[in-house]
């Protein structure tokens, strides 16, 4: 992999990357990764009890905080904490994510609302209030954290689906108009990996079905439920 893909040799000296989402999964090891590799790290967590977790995996240059996206509050804290170190940003990562399985007539329109939030509209926000830093110098660079859900549909994940098909166009507009200031703009679109939206899957499922009708489990039927059961019970990433 190394042979085909090397790391690009960048210069980590002095330059601030800020990452959403770093509870677990990607922004996790990419926090950890980037650390290593000397650039000054700020990572964002979402519970509380996560920041002592992360800081001790990370160097002292690094910086973690308290960070939930969806919350404008939050936002401009972490631009007051980050705009104290630095004014210049190297990258803002925006990983953040959560996913609710379950058929569209199953969720509610809370559940909709909320993967928007998170899934996209939290990374408009942050996007929108760290774009003076970013634009500082010019070579600094959005990375948006999309899926395969961004451009290829599946049943059962309309929601989820939704946001990252919203993430990846909100990306593609804001690299043509950044293009005067020299921002870089890229998508990443991971495929079904072990992370915990992954793992989380059947749990969320299930609970979507006890909170069903009567009239909308009957309609779906037990055999339904049982062989999305086994399906999930085979699938290797699970």
């Amino acid at each position: 992999y190394q042979h085909f893909f090397p790391t690009p040799n960048i210069n980590s000296n002095g330059k601030y990357v800020l990452i959403s989402g770093c509870d677990s999964g990607f922004g996790h090891g990419l926090a950890i990764e980037l650390d290593k590799q000397g650039f000054n790290v700020l990572a964002g967590v979402y519970l509380p009890d996560n920041v002592t977790v992360l800081r001790e995996k990370l160097s002292s240059k690094a910086t973690v905080f308290r960070l939930d996206i969806t919350k404008q509050e939050d936002i401009d804290s972490a631009f007051e904490l980050v705009n104290k170190k630095t004014k210049v940003l190297h990258a803002l990562v925006n990983n953040a994510g959560i996913a609710i399985l379950g058929n569209i007539d199953w969720a509610s329109m809370e559940d909709m609302r909320k993967v928007m939030d998170v899934n996209y509209f939290g990374h408009v926000a942050m996007t929108k209030k760290f774009l003076p830093l970013l634009i500082a110098k010019r070579d600094s660079r959005v990375v948006n954290i999309c899926s395969v859900a961004g451009y290829l549909a599946s049943a059962s994940m309309s929601a989820y689906c939704a946001s990252k098909y919203a993430l990846e166009s909100f990306s593609d507009c804001l690299r043509r108009e950044m293009v005067p200031w020299g921002l870089r703009v890229s998508i990443i679109e991971p495929a079904f990996m072990r992370t915990p939206i992954i793992e989380s899957g059947p749990k969320s499922f299930e609970d979507l079905w006890s909170q069903l009708s009567n009239d909308a489990q009957e309609r779906w039927g037990e055999d339904f439920l049982r062989a999305y059961n086994k399906m999930m019970s085979n699938n290797l990433f699970v």
